[in-house]
């Protein structure tokens, strides 16, 4: 059989499944089953190549093999790791998989190394070492404790905000109106007891803190708008600071006035439409908001571009989960407690339908499709725009086109002749401004523009 006839191995390569063509070294083989079993479980083939091509492991070292891989993984893991070893055959060509589950007891770790220097975890399709704070998620993991309830010791119950609390309390969707006490406040997961003191909770401190900033530094997120399709000229930018709710408000304007606005006139009343569907990146960034790892000490990120949106959220995906899985609704809750603020708040509807909306809504559109991307430590939902950047040049050089009949126009007069918003507007002008193509010339209401 010549090697282009080689049978393939069904799947792709994934943080939940690795392939080797030869038997790697024992350390090898031991620092990935750890790296499953810190994670999400997977499965090590070992006779398959990297481009899914089955080159098969010799029958004759086969028992041999077998029988060495189970002694030495259960001989070099704390705790202890039991992996399913088989054989599957792919016509004449054998390949052996060692599977394993998500552990229970994290962190696993080689022995010979220690738990701070042998723990390992899978990022993407590689295998690295843990970091201190990673080896202390996956503690809290083992016994199911979200980062979100624990006390915060250096901020006192004062520091939450308890109008919010109460604004709130009155505002839930569905719920009676409450008063704020300390048993409501526990009920939440906002206030916790520990050795007859009570802490704000870290969820606390995000959804109504007086300064959530000042216990949480990167708990917040940075907005961008950049020109072109790559590189980090910014056109605008800004951060968006304050509790969760302060985050998306400030990130959904920004958001909002960066984007193209059209208009029809239909009938008497004249119509606004948005480049692609508001329900798109308004979950995108509720997504951002509620599923985010607030232990990585990094801040979530909203990139645009003239072709795309970026949602960059700290931390990767807290289940088993795979991108495509997404349509499908599954969902593993890293905050219940944020989640359940905002469901009762009504700005969530189900938990797991997020991205099937963005999905959906786009598909009805008829906009290309959109991505979600787990990378290392971090997940990254690409959003395209309709307007590209060649578009976007075509417009530049109409707008150009109007000095031809005369020497100066106003953003008026742009807003007039494409049927656009005075922020579409004026950030088309500003685009051709720092081209240096136009100038600004006057103040306030007198701005006028000018061909250099």
């Amino acid at each position: 059989m010549r090697e282009t006839d080689s049978p393939r191995y069904p799947e792709m390569e994934s943080s939940l499944l690795e392939f080797k063509e030869e038997v790697p070294k024992n350390d090898q083989i031991i620092k990935t089953i750890i790296g499953f079993c810190n994670q999400k479980g997977g499965k090590l083939v070992i006779g398959v190549a990297d481009d899914r091509r089955v080159v098969g492991l010799p029958e004759s070292t086969m028992e041999h093999l077998l029988e060495s891989l189970d002694n030495a993984i259960y001989e070099a893991c704390h705790p202890t790791i039991i992996p399913v070893i088989s054989q599957q055959r792919f016509g004449d060509k054998t390949i052996v998989v060692i599977a394993v589950s998500a552990g229970m007891n994290k962190p696993y770790f080689r022995k010979s190394e220690g738990i701070q220097n042998g723990t390992y975890i899978r990022i993407g399709r590689s295998t690295v070492k843990a970091t201190a704070e990673i080896i202390e998620e996956l503690k809290w993991q083992s016994h199911n404790i979200d980062f979100e309830k624990l006390p915060v010791y250096r901020a006192d119950p004062e520091s939450i905000d308890k109008e919010l609390v109460q604004e709130f309390l009155s505002e839930r969707k569905n719920y009676a109106e409450a008063q704020v006490t300390e048993d409501v406040l526990k009920s939440y997961s906002l206030i916790v007891e520990e050795h007859h003191k009570v802490y704000p909770t870290h969820a606390g401190l995000l959804l109504f803190g007086k300064d959530p900033q000042r216990y949480l530094s990167e708990a917040m997120i940075i907005c961008c708008h950049f020109k072109g399709i790559q590189g980090r000229e910014a056109i605008a930018s800004i951060d968006c600071n304050g509790t969760l709710f302060d985050q998306y408000k400030k990130a959904h304007y920004f958001i909002m006035h960066r984007l193209f606005h059209s208009f029809s006139i239909q009938g008497m009343k004249r119509s606004e439409k948005l480049e692609l569907p508001e329900v798109a990146f308004r979950e995108a960034l509720l997504n951002m908001l509620i599923h985010r790892n607030y232990h990585h000490p990094a801040p979530s990120k909203i990139f645009i571009y003239d072709d795309r949106l970026e949602f960059f959220s700290p931390g990767g995906f807290l289940g088993p989960i795979k991108a495509d899985q997404l349509l499908k609704g599954i969902t593993y809750l890293r905050n219940p407690a944020i989640c359940k603020v905002f469901r009762e708040m009504g700005l969530v509807e189900k938990m797991g339908t997020g991205f099937i909306q963005i999905f959906q809504s786009y598909e009805a559109w008829g906009l290309p499709k959109p991505q979600v991307i787990e990378g290392e430590n971090f997940v990254k939902c690409i959003l395209p725009r309709a307007y590209s950047q060649a578009a976007l040049g075509s417009q530049e050089r109409d707008i150009l086109s109007l000095f031809q009949a005369q020497d100066e126009i106003t953003i008026h007069e742009v807003m007039n002749k494409y049927a656009v918003s005075r922020a579409t507007a004026q950030r088309w002008l500003q685009t051709l401004v720092s081209e240096k193509k136009i100038e600004r010339i006057g103040k306030t209401r007198n701005i006028r523009y000018r061909r250099i």
